[in-house]
């Protein structure tokens, strides 16, 4: 299991557009990517311009595969315009939990 949780910080306003961004993006994840477990786009309750990302992989190939993908190119250079500043990045180590696959790492 390779995963990272990151934060962003949108501009006033900037949600509608971003969610749109994060959806045109998905549509490639969804079909050219089956090692990537979860990507998971959450808003956070009472904070209209911040949005949360909850990725996992199967490996750290796997999350290389995803970041050299021209959907992940094209999400990384346009949602430069809707950020108040830059993201905030947390790599995860393995944990303890429910959902996971045993076999999957």
């Amino acid at each position: 299991m390779y995963g990272l949780v990151v934060r962003f910080e949108l501009r006033p306003g900037a949600g509608p557009r971003f969610d749109e961004l994060v959806e045109r993006t998905l549509e490639g994840i969804r079909t050219r990517e089956p090692g990537t477990r979860l990507y998971l786009c959450h808003e956070v309750q009472g904070e209209e311009s911040v949005r949360i990302f909850y990725e996992l992989y199967e490996d750290e190939a796997a999350f290389r595969t995803h970041e050299e993908q021209p959907q992940v190119s094209h999400f990384l250079s346009e949602r430069e315009e809707l950020l108040a500043g830059p993201p905030r990045v947390e790599f995860l180590l393995s944990g303890l939990g429910k959902g996971w696959p045993a076999s999957a790492g």
